[in-house]
């Protein structure tokens, strides 16, 4: 991939995270933190194991291998929180896929994964997984919203996007 079809991806998540916080912020507060049975066990868990895992590999792009979860992360306790910290979280990630060139994109990276196990990747690799991994996650919050009685996010697909920005 080339730099700046990785910024168009950057772009793309952003635009579909955007989209599945304001159908969150309208749910009933205590919605967000009920216990749903699902994978992490409430919208709550599995919107910050995506700002967590997305936290995560920033890090290991930067030659870290953090083994534990971002600090702050129990203080993220409603939609408003949430959406600030990954906000913060964006600007970090949009500054480091914009300093990237041909060169550095295929770069291949060593880290750790959490339980300790080296591994290796190329960014472009590295970055469209935390794209993938955010729409599989993005869908079960979907769904999560539907159970809870919202109403479920504007289209969040790849699709609509590039239709949307004429791509």
């Amino acid at each position: 991939m080339t730099p700046p079809e990785l910024r168009l991806l950057v772009d793309y998540h952003y635009w579909a995270r955007d989209r599945m916080l304001d159908a969150l912020e309208a749910l009933p507060p205590e919605a967000f933190a009920r216990p749903t049975g699902n994978s992490f066990g409430s919208i709550r868990d599995t919107v910050v194991h995506l700002y967590s895992a997305e936290w995560i590999w920033l890090q290991r792009w930067h030659g870290a291998s953090p083994s534990t979860p971002p600090p702050g992360i129990a203080s993220l306790s409603g939609v408003t929180s949430v959406r600030a910290a990954w906000t913060a979280l964006e600007s970090a990630v949009r500054r480091y896929v914009t300093e990237l060139d041909d060169a550095r994109v295929d770069e291949r990276v060593r880290y750790r994964n959490m339980d300790g196990i080296e591994a290796e990747s190329s960014r472009w690799t590295m970055l469209q997984h935390v794209v993938n991994h955010a729409s599989y996650h993005r869908g079960q919050v979907t769904t999560m919203i539907r159970q809870a009685g919202g109403a479920a996010p504007l289209a969040q697909d790849l699709i609509a996007f590039y239709r949307e920005r004429g791509v």
